[in-house]
């Protein structure tokens, strides 16, 4: 009976003495209220009742992420998202788990030192330029501090710069009319370009129209000079400049009528353009109230008798023709 009672007691104080630590963590055991040693993963065995397990520190990497609002340069408050990335170092156990009662405590006023130190010395445009620097001043500042407390900080990451939404209105305001400047730059200067194109295009279209009609009027002149050698050597006489003159300005004159009566989208009127024009207009129409006159008492006298005013007609010269 004795046996069996020594038997389990000591079954007892085996179970008691086997520890066990899971992986990517370490035991720290303390004999009799004292600091001992820092046991690793796996299977280990300590001094039942003498020794216990005070606790366990994770060896792996943790990440904290600190929500920061401070003040620019410029007067713009800023949300900004740090993460901060830290392990505990393996051979300072001792420091990372007497030392700091609350890790992500420590870490998280360190950022908030920081942080609120280095952003009012920028504007908020250079903390968006310039957050990788402020992210590696959050990591070299941290790592100074905490190593004599056991943790080594991986990274440091600045997630978020998140102004006021009014600022970003502003900002958003800012680049939208940069953006319709240089639209409305480009757009002048395609303009600018098409004018230009279509002055070049006219003046060329000018210079191809002119030179068609000068060839036009050579060919002209070439032609009446043959007809000209032709009469002369009909007629036997010389013909005058003058009046080899008139004839083409009588055909461009007959050719210009032709031309506007053929043109269904012509909204011309020609009328005589000398000083003497207006009162050869009004003799014309005083001309034609007479004979309509006498061909209205003529029909009313005899209707079967003849006006006989086809031989007053008087004749009009080419050159009044409007």
């Amino acid at each position: 009976m004795e046996f069996v009672i020594i038997l389990l007691i000591a079954l007892g104080l085996l179970v008691l003495s086997i520890k066990i630590i899971p992986q990517q963590q370490m035991g720290v055991v303390e004999r009799l209220g004292k600091f001992n040693r820092v046991i690793g993963p796996g299977l280990n065995f300590v001094i039942p009742i003498i020794e216990g397990v005070a606790g366990r520190e994770s060896i792996r990497v943790r990440q904290l992420d600190v929500p920061v609002e401070t003040k620019t340069k410029d007067n713009v408050f800023v949300n900004l998202g740090v993460s901060v990335q830290f392990i505990a170092v393996s051979e300072k156990i001792f420091d990372a788990f007497y030392r700091l009662t609350d890790v992500e405590m420590q870490i998280t006023s360190y950022v908030y030192d920081v942080v609120r130190g280095e952003v009012p010395k920028k504007t908020l445009d250079e903390v968006f330029e310039t957050k990788e620097d402020l992210a590696q001043i959050i990591k070299s500042d941290l790592s100074d501090s905490m190593d004599d407390f056991g943790y080594s900080i991986i990274k440091s990451l600045i997630t978020d710069i998140d102004p006021a939404p009014n600022v970003k209105a502003a900002m958003n305001q800012i680049n939208a009319t940069a953006r319709l400047l240089v639209a409305a730059e480009n757009e002048a200067e395609a303009d600018k370009i098409r004018q230009v194109k279509s002055a070049e295009a006219e003046a060329e279209s000018k210079k191809l129209q002119g030179e068609g009609i000068a060839q036009q009027r050579a060919a002209i002149i070439e032609g009446f000079k043959d007809s000209i050698n032709d009469l002369k050597q009909v007629t036997g006489s010389e013909v005058e400049t003058q009046d080899v003159m008139n004839m083409v300005m009588m055909v461009q004159y007959f050719d210009a009528l032709r031309d506007i009566g053929t043109s269904g989208q012509n909204n011309a009127v020609l009328i005589p353009y000398g000083a003497g024009g207006s009162n050869q207009i009004f003799q014309q129409m005083t001309q034609a109230m007479i004979t309509s006159e006498q061909v209205r008492r003529v029909t009313e006298e005899d209707p079967s008798k003849p006006t006989g005013l086809e031989s007053e007609t008087p004749n009009t010269d080419p050159s009044d023709i409007s």
